[in-house]
């Protein structure tokens, strides 16, 4: 009885943030509403996430981010890539670097 309860405790402590938000950017407005091409770009990505290179830099990733004491303990801390290697940031600086996909435009 105290495996079972152990075991049914340990499935509670996966990440519970994910699946919890519908994004409100384009994409994800034509993805939500074109099931057929979400489906597309989901096969399209579990190749991409199971070759061994990304394995390899997810398992990079996350030895880091261990080692830093910032795995699962949802401290809003990230490994960022910088000049220097990997250092630690907050997750809302480290992703909002790089803007919504590119530079803007200048209307003429």
């Amino acid at each position: 009885m105290k495996l079972f309860l152990y075991i049914s405790n340990m499935a509670t402590k996966r990440n519970t943030l994910a699946g919890t938000k519908k994004g409100s950017s384009k994409s994800a407005k034509y993805f939500q509403s074109h099931p057929e091409a979400k489906a597309k770009k989901d096969a399209y990505n579990t190749d991409y996430h199971k070759s061994e290179d990304r394995k390899k830099y997810r398992a990079k990733l996350n030895k880091a981010n261990r080692k830093a004491g910032t795995y699962g303990n949802k401290d809003g801390a990230d490994m960022s890539h910088g000049k220097d290697g990997l250092k630690k940031e907050k997750q809302s600086k480290n992703r909002a670097r790089n803007g919504r996909g590119g530079t803007k435009r200048l209307r003429s």
